[in-house]
Order: structure tokens, then sequence, then C-alpha cells
């Protein structure tokens, strides 16, 4: 008995030594197909609900922002947030001879502000844009988000 319980542990740490490196080698692949830094995001708002939920898995494509077009759900990061901000273009515009997204949740009443030291703009500039939106996994990532929640990690 004693010698199968050793065996069992044994596969076990096998089991997930072989699972870690799995998912390292998937993420980094995903990284490096897609272009992007962050090629899965969790939803963590219900700003563009019914689109996306809070807790589904969002997988995200690196892109120039010639790119972008209206209608594109896209990934930005904002001064001062602390998650990146994933909202649809609704409009794109120049702003210092560059484009500019202005962007807003398909579940918020107004555009997306954005803060430059000039002030606030009612646009995204392009080089605050990560990536774009490409497949929903629905609510694969509620638990990881509600356990992240709960250690104060999140």
């Amino acid at each position: 008995m004693e010698e199968r319980t050793v065996k069992e542990i044994k596969e076990t740490a096998v089991f997930f030594v072989i699972s870690i490196i799995l998912v390292f080698a998937l993420h980094s692949g995903l990284k490096i197909a897609l272009h992007t830094d962050a090629p899965l995001v969790i939803v963590v708002s219900g700003s563009m609900e019914p689109v996306f939920y809070r807790g589904d898995v969002v997988l995200l494509k690196g892109v120039n922002p010639e790119e972008i077009k209206i209608g594109d759900v896209v990934v930005y990061e904002r001064p001062y947030t602390k998650y990146p901000i994933i909202h649809r273009v609704r409009k794109i515009k120049e702003y210092n001879g560059k484009l500019c997204f202005v962007t807003w949740g398909d579940n918020n009443p107004f555009p997306d502000f954005y803060p430059t030291k000039n002030g606030m703009i009612d646009c995204i500039p392009q080089d605050a844009i990560k990536a774009k939106a490409l497949v929903v996994f629905p609510k694969i990532g509620y638990i990881p988000m509600i356990i992240k929640e709960k250690l104060g990690l999140a």
C-alpha cells in the first residue's frame, strides 16, 4: 500500500510539472504568434455587456493602429488604471498628428476619456492601443478572477 502511495505522488508531481510546462509553452507560443505580450485577458467589468461578461476570457492579437476599424474591439492601457480596458472603437480621428480612437463600452452611456499632460482628451491615442479582440471564451476566467479578488490580488 505504501509503495502505491509513493507511486501516485510521483505520477501526480510529474503530471503537475508537465501541465505547468504546457501552459507556459502555450502562452509563450500565443504571445509570439499573436504579436502581443498579453494574448489572453479576463474581462473584469460589465462595460461590454452583452458582448463580454465578467469572467469571459478574450483572445487578443497585436495590431498596427492603421489596421483598426470602426466597430473593432480594442484593448488599451490608460494611466492610473490597474487593468487594461477593452472597449469598442466608435470613431477614428487625429490628435497631435497621430490616430486617436473614440471608444466606449457597449454598456456605457458615454465615450472614454484619456489623460494627457495637457488635460483630458476624448479619444485614445494610438500609442495606448495594445491589441484587438479576436475570440471570446465565455466564463472560463470567472473562477481565477474571483480567487484573485478574494486574495486581494485583483
